[in-house]
């Protein structure tokens, strides 16, 4: 069994909310994830939430501010929270900037140096967390969801589109749904994956929909009021995409919400609902 280590842990909503560490493989260094166990899985694994938190966020962010247990705890579904890039690689200007580098890993693996050896994010999270969680904890990780936040909603879009079949269901709030064509994705994805950017269509919401690639209903929610809505995040092509090709897409606008937490506080209720559905729990 792979080895974790325990952080801390705290009960909550009848279940427990922990923190643990482990020696990553695909990433070459110690990662972080929550997770939250609901008390039903005292009786029998449990169904996974994968959340994906945004720019300078850690595996803590989402657990400490969306409010989501509670919701989790009524439906049986486990939450799990993977922190949003490695740490202390030291690699040089991995902290310069707060939209690059650690804390902002975009959820792809990276194919340019320096960032290449430890910026394997895709890889640890759909191919080694899995195998981690159901070996230390009562979980059904073939039965899976994925939710994100802003950077996170990018990795919920497109880590289901670039792998049918792995989550049931997908959502996401105020996601950066085409990185190609925003400040945020083009830094990103130039640091990541070099100037090329025909590259870059493979980790692009809208470009994978329009090539063809597939996923359940994404259910989207997005603030009118959000700072970052038409510089960094374009649902409105996101929506246009998912028209033309036929993708199933909910997005609901809401007048007067941001970008924060507050925002996702407020409608988190909604999508544990949405995803419980979808993984039968």
């Amino acid at each position: 069994m792979p080895s974790i280590a325990t952080l801390e842990e705290h009960a909550s909503f009848g279940g427990v909310q922990g923190f643990y560490e482990h020696a990553s493989t695909a990433c070459g260094l110690p990662m972080r994830f929550g997770v939250y166990l609901p008390p039903q899985s005292r009786d029998a694994p449990c169904p996974v939430l994968y959340c994906l938190a945004g720019l300078t966020c850690n595996e803590q962010t989402f657990a400490i501010k969306a409010g989501a247990q509670q919701y989790a705890a009524r439906h049986g579904l486990a939450l799990v929270t993977p922190d949003t890039s490695p740490r202390t690689s030291g690699i040089a200007g991995a902290d310069a900037d707060w939209d690059f580098g650690t804390a902002a890993g975009f959820y792809l693996d990276a194919t340019e140096a320096p960032f290449a050896a430890h910026w394997r994010m895709e890889t640890w999270i759909v191919d080694e967390l899995p195998g981690l969680l159901a070996s230390n904890f009562p979980l059904r990780t073939d039965v899976a969801g994925v939710l994100g936040h802003s950077m996170g909603g990018h990795g919920a879009l497109t880590l289901a589109l670039r792998h049918p079949g792995v989550f049931r269901s997908v959502s996401a709030f105020a996601p950066i749904c085409a990185p190609m064509q925003v400040p945020w994705g083009r830094k990103a994805f130039t640091g990541y994956l070099g100037s090329d950017t025909t590259t870059w269509e493979a980790h692009d919401a809208v470009a994978l929909i329009r090539g063809g690639r597939r996923a359940p209903m994404l259910l989207v929610d997005q603030g009118s009021d959000d700072a970052f809505l038409a510089p960094q995040l374009r649902p409105d092509l996101l929506e246009a995409a998912c028209a033309a090709t036929g993708q199933p897409l909910t997005l609901a606008r809401h007048a007067g919400y941001d970008h924060g937490y507050f925002f996702i506080a407020s409608f988190v209720e909604k999508h544990i609902a949405h995803h419980a559905q979808a993984l039968n729990c």
